[in-house]
């Protein structure tokens, strides 16, 4: 699942911990590892982190429940629809629609095929699929779980533009999934990046298709802001989840300090 490059980004060694949380986590890590073996414990604290991820997800929705009663959520998310009715323009509209249709179920998977495609050709490793599939796999059951936990309308339709979507709002399918997808795919070329303007420009780029992916869902009327903002944060927390296991995964495969079995 590995290799010996994996270990190093930016002259930085990912196998080294140096937070005392990183290091007691390790320890723990180890002494599991230990009991049970390398791999049955990564899935073991990759199941622990769908856990929480789901435990966030559903949350959210009690917090956005909770706050909504108070009618706090519209002072953010009627404004925001209200301003992309006004700033609309045929140009920008056909632009924007275009860019969602990327976080789609169509050309989204596709995308996504063809870059795990390509990274795994490159890096003579499963790593780029494994990994994928384990951020793909989560970012659509937390997406799956919120919609069906809350069951938020869209906004109305005469402020959306076709083509219409049917599906509860909240949170953000397009918005949580281009965060969890290019931002995994932006972690596996940052550790193959030599140089650290190479590693900024990855993590930016990353970061400014999430931002534009949420952006065009507000602004062409497919989702309120808040469904945006806590998608993209589910996203993020469910990427430090994915990127820490494979760490951990580094650091008891790591053949400079193998895990000795128990006796």
């Amino acid at each position: 699942m590995t290799s010996d490059k994996d270990h190093f980004a930016g002259g930085r060694d990912y196998t080294r911990w140096t937070t005392p949380v990183g290091r007691f986590l390790v320890r723990w890590v180890r002494t599991l590892a230990s009991w049970i073996g390398p791999r049955w414990a990564m899935l073991l604290i990759l199941a622990v982190g769908v856990g929480i991820a789901v435990s966030l997800a559903l949350a959210s929705a009690e917090v956005y429940e909770a706050v909504a009663e108070t009618d706090g959520i519209a002072i953010l998310d009627q404004p925001a629809l209200d301003a992309s009715v006004q700033l609309r323009h045929p140009v920008l509209v056909a632009l924007a629609s275009g860019f969602t249709f990327l976080g789609g179920p169509i050309v989204m998977p596709v995308l996504t095929a063809a870059a795990i495609a390509a990274l795994c050709f490159r890096r003579r490793s499963v790593t780029p699929l494994i990994l994928v599939a384990v951020a793909a796999g989560g970012s659509l059951l937390m997406t799956v779980l919120g919609k069906n936990a809350i069951g938020r309308l869209r906004p109305p339709l005469e402020f959306a533009v076709p083509p219409y979507e049917s599906s509860p709002s909240f949170p953000s399918g397009h918005t949580l999934n281009a965060m969890v997808i290019s931002g995994i795919i932006a972690y596996l070329l940052v550790l193959g990046a030599h140089r650290k303007r190479s590693r900024a420009l990855i993590i930016a780029g990353a970061l400014v298709f999430t931002f534009l992916m949420a952006a065009t869902r507000v602004y062409l009327g497919h989702h309120w802001v808040t469904d945006v903002v806590v998608a993209a944060t589910l996203g993020l927390g469910w990427l430090a989840v994915v990127i820490t296991t494979h760490r951990l995964w580094l650091t008891i495969s790591d053949r400079r300090q193998p895990v000795q079995p128990s006796r």
